[in-house]
This record gives structure tokens, C-alpha cells and sequence, in this order.
């Protein structure tokens, strides 16, 4: 047996694999939410219970209203202050430190004098 045919065999049963377990996926698992509407609902021909959680009730009414109004609040709403610049007192200009509350930093430029070659 080659490895060819041996890859492609492993191959074909992880997918076969893949596809049994989401064959029989337990739907009792799923998350319980107000948002499947279907309720007591079943199935004429088989009897089946038509939603994955029967008796949950339609995500409906003031608490429905509300999460939907704030739902994006948090990257919609704008925010016209800068937190970061709460300590500047004046700003200098192009290619300048503004002037802050508190410490006075100096920065020093990193070289003062050049060495000559000799």
C-alpha cells in the first residue's frame, strides 16, 4: 500500500468522521435563549418537536426592545475627548512636545557632538 492510497484513506474517514458527529449532534446542548419562536410546536408527521428547545418563549416585549436599542451603543457612540490627552495644558506646535500637567520631561537629543575620524 502506498502512502498515496494510505493518506487518502485517512482522509475520506476523517470526513466521514466529521459528518457522523454532526449527524448526531445532541440539540439539547444547544444554549437556551429567548429566540426560537416555534414553542410547543410539532411535527404532523412524525410528532417530532419542530424547535431544537420547545417552550422557550419568542424573544418579545420591553426586555426585547431594549437590548435591540443597545446593542451597538459601544463602537457607534462617539467619543470627541481623547483620554489619553486629559494632562495637556498647551500644545507647540508641529515637531514639539506639548506642555503637560505634572513632571517636566526634557528629552535630550541622543548624540551632542559628532566624533571626527582621524
Amino acid at each position: 500500500m502506498s502512502l498515496y492510497s494510505l493518506r487518502t484513506i485517512l482522509t475520506i474517514l476523517s470526513i466521514g468522521f466529521c459528518a457522523v458527529s454532526l449527524v448526531w449532534a445532541n440539540p439539547a446542548m444547544l444554549p437556551k435563549h429567548p429566540g426560537y419562536p416555534a414553542g410547543h410546536a410539532v411535527s404532523p408527521v412524525t410528532g417530532q418537536p419542530l424547535a431544537n428547545d420547545p417552550g422557550q418563549t419568542n424573544a418579545s416585549g420591553e426586555n426585547a426592545l431594549l437590548e435591540a436599542a443597545t446593542a451597538d451603543d459601544g463602537h457607534v457612540a462617539q467619543n470627541l475627548m481623547d483620554e489619553n490627552n486629559q494632562r495637556i495644558v498647551q500644545k507647540e506646535g508641529a515637531g514639539q512636545l506639548p506642555k503637560v500637567q505634572g513632571p517636566d520631561i526634557k528629552i535630550e537629543p541622543p548624540v551632542k557632538e559628532a566624533t571626527k575620524m582621524k
